[in-house]
């Protein structure tokens, strides 16, 4: 990848953002569900959990028509010779429910002495209870979450420090300011991640570096606003394929 001239307000630290403590209500505006497409080496498609044909996982990735306004955003801050990789956007509760219970699985198998209490606690770090409810949607379920990594123009992931969907501490998003010297390029490329999607409005889920909400309830706790404007969206999947949705 060539050099490339990075602007410093895309190199800024990662601010950590505190959570409100009141939950937000949720004025759903049923705005509508739309696929993602890829742009010639700026925008590539990876869904992550069809190529690992979990069930009922989608072949295309879907976001919230306002998700993909700001993802198009963040696309036209991030320098020419950088893209984004996009892994996943909406999720099937079906598919919540099998990555908790995956994720949940793994953790206890590695922890064989902690307590049910410290698994699911661990658990949750790393992947959102799969709950349609109206007071806390898992994000992904909205159509309001992204994850998505940088990769140079030809689709090729960069480093960011960790694998997507890894589960370890250096996965939190501001891992490497404290620890820069360990891996520099991780650093730099984290940081520019953050300061292009935050810039377009979304806010990080901070143990997930790759992990971006705009709508949902998340993300209007991170952004202390009074409402959230994406609820639960229930799909119905045939052959990985997004057949019709309606909203919770």
């Amino acid at each position: 990848m060539r050099c490339t001239t990075i602007s410093e307000n895309l190199l800024k630290p990662i601010q950590h953002l505190h959570s409100a403590d009141k939950k937000p209500v949720i004025k759903e505006t049923r705005e509508p569900l739309v696929a993602l497409k890829s742009i010639k080496n700026r925008l590539f498609i990876r869904s992550s959990y069809y190529d690992q044909k979990i069930p009922n996982s989608l072949q295309s990735i879907y976001l919230r028509q306002g998700v993909t306004e700001r993802l198009n955003q963040a696309l036209a801050e991030l320098p020419k010779s950088y893209s984004f990789i996009v892994y996943d956007g909406y999720r099937p509760l079906q598919v919540q429910q099998f990555l908790f219970d995956q994720v949940q699985q793994e953790i206890a198998l590695t922890n064989p002495s902690w307590s049910e209490q410290e698994v699911q606690k661990e658990t949750l770090k790393y992947v959102a209870y799969p709950s349609i409810e109206e007071g806390y949607p898992a994000p992904h379920l909205t159509g309001g979450a992204v994850d998505l990594t940088l990769g140079d123009s030809f689709g090729n992931p960069l480093d960011l420090g960790t694998a997507f969907d890894e589960t370890n501490s250096k996965s939190a998003t501001a891992y490497f300011e404290t620890n820069a010297d360990e891996n520099p390029e991780a650093f730099k490329n984290r940081r520019l991640l953050f300061n292009c999607m935050t810039s377009a409005g979304f806010k990080n889920y901070s143990e997930e570096w790759w992990h971006y909400d705009f709508g949902n309830v998340t993300w209007a706790r991170k952004a202390h606003e009074p409402a959230a404007f994406y609820g639960a969206i229930i799909a119905t999947i045939e052959k990985n394929e997004l057949k019709e949705y309606r909203y919770k």
